[in-house]
């Protein structure tokens, strides 16, 4: 049996936490800046937690 292989976008785009919950990036802050306004994209600093509905998708395609 072949082992399991990481998904590897999956894997550059969530982070695990150290008590093992999964983070993410928002959308939104790579390109077009210049037309959002500064709230909007002082909002979407940061990471977020992945959504419950995905986290077992997510932690498949990590490998966990």
């Amino acid at each position: 049996m072949p082992k399991n292989k990481t998904h590897k976008g999956a894997a550059k785009r969530f982070k695990v936490t150290g008590s093992g919950k999964l983070r993410r990036e928002q959308a939104g802050r790579r390109h077009i800046l210049e037309k959002k306004s500064s709230r909007v994209t002082r909002r979407l600093e940061g990471t977020e937690a992945v959504a419950k509905n995905d986290v077992d998708r997510v932690n498949r395609m990590l490998g966990r």
